[in-house]
C-alpha cells in the first residue's frame, strides 16, 4: 500500500514547480505586540480594497470548486473515460505489492504507466493549474491562512473526502500574530485501527517577500509584501492532486492515508503544534510519514534524498548590546555599543572555525544589524540577529551555548551588557529513517526522469517536518524544479 501513496504523490509533484526552501519568515509585530495598520486617512480606501479583495477570493474559490468537481467522477464514469479500468488498476497494484523485488521492471512500469495515465487527464491538468494559481495569487503567512484553508476545504468537500479542521493552534501569539487553527487533517481509506496508516504532508504558508517574478502577471501575488517564494502553494496542490487520485482508488486501499495540510512551517513550528495536538497518535495511529519539498538546484523531473540527516537543526537569535549613548564628537563619554557589536560579529565567526571539529558541520550567520538613526549620535544600544545551524540537536545546543557565552564576554570586554533571545521553538534536524529510505528510493526511481533517486549531501536549510520525523519513521524527498530557472536570483524571481 505505502508504495502507491508515495508513487502517486511523486507523479503529482511532476506537474508543479516552485521555489527553494527558506527556513524561517513571519510578519513581525510592533512594540505594542500588534500588527501595524494604516492610519485613519486611508481607512475608506482600505475598506473598498478589502471588499474588492474578498469578492476576488470568492471568485477564486468558485473556479477551484468547478475544477475539482470535474475530478469527482463516479466509478462508472471513470471506467468509461479511462483506458485502464479500476479493476485492472487494482490487479496491477496488488501484483506490485506482492512482488518482493522492487526493481521488477515489468510490474513497476505497469504501475507507473497506469498511475501516470490517471494523473495526465485534461481535467487533472486544469485542476492543478487552477488550484496552484489561486493559492499563488493569495499568499498568507504563518498562522493566518483563512483563504488557503477554505480553498483546501472546498476541494476536499467536492472530492467527498472527510476531514477535520482547527489544527495547529498558535500557542505563541506573543511572537506570531493570529490564533491559528487553520490546519486540516483528511482521511482516505478504511480508517481501521488494525490496518496501517500513513501520513502525506504539505505545508501551506507563504513568506513576507515582495514578489518580483517576471512573466506571470495573471497569477502574481495580489498581496503586497507576501509571496509563495518557497513553493508551499505547489506542495498543497500536489497533495490535493494525489488526494483526487487516491480517492478514485479508495476501495482498493487496505488501510488509511492521512493527508496533513500544515500551517506555519516558515518559523512558527506548525508541525510541532500538530504533533502536540495528536496528528500522529490520532486513531488509526500513524505507521509511516512522507514529505517532500521542491528544490531549485535539482533539474526538473529528478528526485533526491539521503538516509539519516537530510536537513539541519535550526535556531534563531537576537542579541542586544546595551552601552551608553552620547554625542559622536565625544566618544570618551559614551560606551559605544556599535564598536562592541562589530567585534561580536567577528568573534562569532570563530566559534565554528575554532571550537568544533573540522569533521562536523555547523553554521552561525549574522543576518541583520540595527543601531541608531542619526549621523552624530552614538546610540545607547545595538541589536544583531542571526541563525545557528547544525546536523544534530546536540551540536545545535552546543553552538547556541557558545553564542551566548561569546555575546556576554564580548559585551563585558567593551563595558556593555548583553541580552539574548532565541526562537520559541528551535527546529530539530530532519532525519530520514535508514530502513524506510532504502525502500522509498526504489519507489521514487519509478517516477524520476533519470530512473533513479539521486543521493544528495545534507543541506543546512531547516524544515519542521523534522518534528513529525522524530515520532514516526519518515522519508523526506527533494523534487527537482530547477530547469529553466535563474539560479542566481531564484528568490523571488524564478518564473514558474
Amino acid at each position: 500500500m505505502k508504495r502507491s501513496f508515495l508513487l502517486i504523490a511523486s507523479i503529482i509533484a511532476a506537474h508543479d514547480h516552485s521555489c527553494s526552501s527558506l527556513p524561517f519568515g513571519s510578519r513581525p509585530k510592533n512594540a505594542a505586540g500588534s500588527v501595524e495598520v494604516e492610519d485613519d486617512g486611508g481607512q475608506q480606501k482600505q475598506k473598498q480594497a478589502n471588499e474588492n479583495n474578498a469578492a476576488d477570493k470568492e471568485k477564486e474559490k468558485t473556479a477551484v470548486r468547478g475544477a475539482a468537481s470535474k475530478l469527482s467522477k463516479s466509478e462508472e464514469d471513470y471506467i468509461a473515460s479511462s483506458s485502464t479500468s479500476t479493476t485492472a488498476t487494482s490487479a496491477i497494484v496488488e501484483t506490485f505489492f506482492q512482488n518482493s523485488i522492487i526493481d521488477d521492471i515489468e510490474i513497476s512500469t505497469s504501475l507507473k504507466d497506469t498511475l501516470h495515465n490517471m494523473a495526465n487527464t485534461a481535467e487533472m491538468q486544469n485542476f492543478l493549474q487552477t488550484t496552484r494559481r489561486a493559492l499563488h495569487r493569495n499568499p498568507e503567512l504563518m498562522y493566518e491562512l483563512p483563504f488557503t484553508s477554505d480553498t483546501i476545504q472546498t476541494i476536499l468537500t467536492e472530492l467527498n473526502i472527510s476531514y477535520t479542521t482547527g489544527w495547529a493552534k498558535n500557542t505563541r501569539q506573543d511572537v506570531y500574530p493570529g490564533p491559528g487553527g487553520y490546519g486540516i487533517v483528511a482521511h482516505i481509506g478504511t480508517q481501521d485501527e488494525n490496518q496501517p496508516c500513513i501520513i502525506l504532508r504539505a505545508d501551506m504558508d507563504a513568506l513576507p517577500i515582495k514578489e518580483a517574478t517576471r512573466g506571470i502577471e495573471t497569477f502574481k501575488s495580489h498581496d503586497e509584501g507576501k509571496m509563495h517564494a518557497c513553493g508551499h502553494d505547489g506542495h498543497v496542490t500536489m497533495l490535493l492532486g494525489a488526494a483526487a487520485l487516491l480517492k478514485q482508488l479508495e476501495d482498493q486501499i487496505s488501510g488509511t492515508i492521512r493527508l496533513v495540510f500544515q500551517p506555519a512551517e516558515e518559523g512558527g513550528a506548525g508541525m510541532k503544534r500538530m504533533v502536540e495536538e495528536g496528528v500522529a497518535t490520532l486513531s488509526p495511529k500513524v505507521s509511516l510519514a512522507f514529505g517532500m519539498h521542491v528544490w531549485p538546484t535539482l533539474p526538473t523531473g529528478t528526485i533526491a534524498t539521503r538516509p539519516g540527516p537530510l536537513m539541519a537543526a535550526a535556531e534563531m537569535f537576537t542579541i542586544t548590546l546595551h552601552g551608553k549613548g552620547g554625542h559622536a564628537a565625544m566618544p570618551h563619554l559614551t560606551i559605544d555599543p556599535i564598536v562592541a557589536t562589530s567585534s561580536l560579529v567577528s568573534n562569532l565567526q570563530s566559534i565554528v572555525s575554532r571550537t568544533i571539529s573540522p569533521l562536523e558541520s555547523g553554521v552561525i550567520s549574522v543576518t541583520a544589524i540595527s543601531a541608531g538613526d542619526a549621523f552624530n549620535v552614538i546610540p545607547a544600544s545595538a541589536t544583531l540577529k542571526g541563525t545557528i545551524r547544525a546536523l544534530s540537536t546536540d551540536m545545535l545546543m552546543s553552538l547556541r551555548d557558545r553564542v551566548g557565552h561569546m555575546a556576554q564576554t564580548t559585551a563585558s570586554l567593551h563595558g556593555c551588557n548583553a541580552t539574548i533571545a532565541y526562537s520559541p521553538d528551535f527546529y530539530p534536524p530532519t532525519v530520514n529513517d535508514p530502513e524506510l529510505h532504502e525502500w522509498s528510493t526504489g519507489v521514487g526511481a519509478l517516477v524520476s526522469h533519470e530512473g533513479k533517486v539521486r543521493d544528495i549531501v545534507p543541506t543546512m536549510g531547516g524544515e519542521d517536518f523534522a518534528f513529525l520525523a522524530e515520532v514516526v519513521p519518515s522519508t523526506f524527498f527533494f523534487v527537482g524544479q530547477g530547469s529553466g530557472g535563474d539560479e542566481r536570483d531564484h528568490v523571488p524571481r524564478t518564473d514558474y
